[in-house]
């Protein structure tokens, strides 16, 4: 039984921090350089990689003989951001979590040692805490059970790790930052979601609080529905440089009538808000809108963490102005989507935008559809004001 109880329908751990001694391998380094790391544990580490669950370390040891053992044992590659020293291990855990950019109550930590765990949950009292003997079984619990398994998520801890690399290169850069992300050689591609993305599409709704611009989690099976209607446009965005792929990082819902598109949803993930990626997307989809001659009316619902989106939804250009065009999504019908009921009860503000030609990114090469070539939702179906 693990040191906290949580919901029905516990959060997903984003994150696992082991203790080594007695937890992660049997005895203690210090007394024992042939420390023993189980089978059941080495199958943990590799299943919970396979889910797309990032692990890192936080022990009491010293460093490079810890590592030195870890790199025998062919464990250290999948873990990140590792914490071996001799302070307290509530504040490694809170280093780590930052250095993730990562919620506590997505973290979770586990060690052979209740005084440790206590000193983390006092804390760090969001942080999940599970006893050593715990380890074997955490792959059979459901906030360690993500629904989906995508292409994006299987390689998740090799995306962060480029991406450290990338920090690395950037923070010895001297020149100006807009310099440093040309020589990146970013390319983005923004594509109507297909079948196989439609997963990644909803785990990006899922996991993305700080870059979502109304919370709202969109099902599978809702954004495969929307997916084909001609009146939505479902789209995700990748994003790739010289360092790799950074997978999905963005998805995007509009509704287009004839004198309006209609954003009900902007998510991009945190890994990319340095690289303007947020900004990039609503550049080009302002740009399609003054193409098609039509508005743009975009959600935004305030959460106590999405503060970044509204800054980048200003920053375009959005505001308040009263228009007519704001008619036809006030009154449009009711779509079948969760997310949709969701909204209809909480605080949405709808912003309001003249949609302009816009120059392209000078340091991102885009790749995107031309949304004028689909058909707007049929003027039909929209009351009249």
């Amino acid at each position: 039984m693990s040191d906290k109880t949580g919901a029905d329908a516990p959060a997903l751990v984003k994150c696992l921090v082991w203790d080594l001694d007695n937890t992660l391998w049997q005895g203690t380094l210090l007394e024992d350089a042939e420390v023993r790391l189980p089978d059941a544990i080495r199958a943990a580490i590799v299943e919970l990689d396979a889910r797309g669950i990032l692990q890192s370390v936080c022990s009491r040891n010293d460093h490079d003989l810890a590592w030195a053992r870890l790199e025998e044992l062919g464990v250290a590659e999948y873990f990140v951001l590792p914490e071996i020293g001799w302070g307290p291990k509530s504040e490694a855990v809170r280093r780590i979590a930052e250095g993730l950019n990562f919620a506590h109550r997505t973290i979770a930590f586990i060690d052979d040692q209740p005084a440790e765990r206590a000193e983390v949950a006092y804390h760090l009292p969001d942080v999940r805490c599970y006893p050593a003997e715990e380890a074997s079984t955490l792959t059979g619990l459901p906030e360690f059970s993500p629904a989906v398994s995508t292409v994006d998520s299987r390689r998740r801890r090799e995306m962060y790790q480029a991406g450290f690399r990338r920090e690395t290169e950037r923070s010895a850069y001297e020149g100006p930052d807009e310099e440093f992300l040309r020589s990146l050689g970013l390319v983005m591609r923004i594509g109507r979601a297909t079948e196989e993305e439609i997963t990644r599409v909803e785990e990006l709704t899922l996991r993305t609080s700080q870059m979502n611009a109304t919370g709202v989690h969109y099902s599978d099976r809702t954004l495969r529905e929307l997916s084909a209607d001609p009146g939505h446009e479902v789209l995700v965005t990748t994003l790739t440089d010289r360092f790799g792929p950074h997978g999905a990082v963005g998805v995007t819902l509009v509704e287009k009538h004839p004198a309006v598109w209609h954003l009900k949803l902007l998510a991009t993930s945190c890994r990319v808000v340095s690289f303007g990626a947020g900004s990039v997307i609503l550049n080009w989809l302002v740009d399609q809108a003054a193409a098609a001659g039509v508005h743009l009316v975009a959600d935004f619902r305030r959460t106590d963490r999405n503060r970044m989106m509204e800054v980048a939804y200003r920053f375009a250009g959005f505001d308040e102005e009263p228009c007519a065009c704001r008619d036809a999504v006030r009154t449009a019908p009711a779509r079948a989507a969760e997310g949709a009921e969701q909204q209809e009860t909480a605080e949405v503000e709808r912003l309001h935008l003249v949609a302009a030609p816009r120059s392209p990114s000078t340091t991102v090469q885009l790749i995107a559809p031309d949304l004028t070539a689909r058909p707007a939702t049929d003027p039909s179906v929209v009351a009249p004001a």
